[in-house]
């Protein structure tokens, strides 16, 4: 398998573990364009009055997964998120929250509020 198929069943499983917890997926791979310096978000995802904006990361352990988030990566994806919700007033009003998800094998972990710093304390 290569990278490619190991970073899409990644996130196959990260969307059935999501699912399986009660979440709607809206939007998967979410790319703001050219231009804006903002990359792509993996997955959207709503649950009750939340929109959720999650990262999915697989590498050999879990605690590799958990270093691969670097502070830029972030920023990207909060632009992109601000973007995201700029362009879908529907989500106007909703809280907003950015999650990642570590794939390793068949081990699966789901972090919210990955990028608050303390996500090696959520492990």
């Amino acid at each position: 398998m290569n990278k490619k198929q190991k970073g899409n069943l990644a996130e196959f499983m990260a969307r059935l573990l999501l699912r399986l917890k009660g979440y709607h997926i809206i939007s998967k791979n979410y790319v703001t364009g050219r231009g804006f310096g903002c990359g792509e978000i993996d997955i959207i995802a709503s649950k009750r009055h939340t929109i959720v904006f999650i990262e999915v990361k697989d590498r050999c352990s879990i605690t590799d997964a958990l270093y691969a988030i670097k502070p830029m990566q972030q920023k990207r994806i909060i632009k992109a998120a601000e973007l995201y919700l700029a362009r879908h007033h529907i989500y106007q009003g909703f809280d907003v929250r950015f999650d990642a998800v570590f794939v390793s094998g068949l081990k699966i972990r789901h972090i919210q509020n990955a990028f608050n710093g303390d996500i090696l304390n959520d492990i």
